[in-house]
């Protein structure tokens, strides 16, 4: 069996924008559903959903039929958590709230394996296809795929240095955590929040680095993208159902 080739990782570094959608709803159901849609990348996430290991295998197993990536956000820079989602196939990672170089350093090191880096060793994962790829463990790096997101003031005092660690391959900005860092709790679209987002995307393509982030709000994705996002999330499941049931019952209700 041949490793499976990452269309994400290789897609953001050729600067090919990448329209995603995030995906706090843990069910592969609903999750395959989506995999129809249309979109570049789908997140799952495990830091704000009820969603865990096992739920994720079985998510990413429910997405494998369609031409869309999965990106998988752990908890935490966690090389345990790490490990285990690396075992169950997941290629690309989102790592959350990284503050320095040093906790970006960590994260490469939990995704490498020795003499590089610190994950376990298994020759029978699901990654590796049960043993079937050959040398999966001497050419799965070619293929993974780790991102970091910054989320606080703090990070973005230190943006290029976390940028330019070796294995770091991309740099999402969470608006709704840097918002509140700022003062500005609830409120990611406000403009002084914008316009340090503004600025950070232009550090990040002065160092060549691939930019993302997340924003339900239609107009302030279109001029993310023109200020130089490359893989851009554009709404999140829940919202869409929760916006979308409720507008159906409104629509249906004279008082």
């Amino acid at each position: 069996m041949e490793l499976p080739i990452n269309h994400f990782k290789r897609a953001i570094q050729n600067g090919q924008q990448q329209i995603g959608l995030w995906c706090t709803l843990s069910s592969p159901y609903g999750l395959e559903m989506l995999a129809g849609s249309g979109f570049d990348w789908l997140l799952i996430d495990t830091e704000h959903s009820p969603s865990d290991v096992l739920g994720v295998m079985a998510q990413l197993q429910s997405v494998a039929p369609y031409p869309v990536s999965a990106v998988v956000r752990p908890a935490w820079n966690d090389p345990v958590l790490i490990k285990r989602y690396l075992d169950i196939g997941a290629q690309t990672l989102l790592l959350p709230y990284i503050q320095n170089a040093q906790e970006a350093e960590s994260a490469v090191r939990s995704v490498r394996y020795p003499a590089g880096g610190v994950r376990g060793v298994s020759a029978l994962t699901r990654a590796s296809r049960f043993g079937r790829i050959k040398n999966y463990a001497q050419r799965c790096e070619e293929e993974l795929c780790l991102l970091v997101q910054i989320e606080t003031l703090e990070a973005l005092d230190q943006l290029e240095a976390i940028a330019l660690v070796d294995g770091i391959d991309g740099v999402f900005i969470g608006p709704g955590d840097l918002a509140a860092s700022m003062g500005y709790l609830g409120q990611p679209g406000h403009p002084e929040v914008v316009k340090k987002i503004e600025r950070a995307l232009s550090r990040l393509k002065a160092c060549g680095k691939p930019s993302g982030i997340l924003t339900g709000d239609a107009a302030l994705a279109q001029q993310f993208i023109q200020w130089g996002t490359v893989f851009t999330a554009v709404g999140v499941d829940v919202a869409l159902l929760a916006n979308a049931s409720s507008a159906l019952s409104q629509s249906f209700k004279t008082n």
